[in-house]
């Protein structure tokens, strides 16, 4: 079994962790159809979405 040859200090465990636990942007794209923000490869489902998945009505929008 592999065991460390040196003891990693607190303020590396620390940063590795941290580095990993960062909180990222949100990426979007725009809609083609209604030109509203929306995560990509989901349903346009939004407020103003149009509903659209694909060039497809996936999901019936009322308003």
């Amino acid at each position: 079994m592999a065991v460390p040859k040196k003891r990693m200090s607190r303020s590396r465990t620390r940063r590795r962790k941290a580095e990993a636990m960062k909180m990222r942007p949100v990426r979007t794209v725009t809609c083609e159809r209604c030109g509203s923000q929306k995560l990509p490869h989901r349903a346009c489902t939004g407020p103003g979405g149009c509903g659209t998945y694909r060039d497809r009505t996936v999901v019936e929008t009322y308003g």
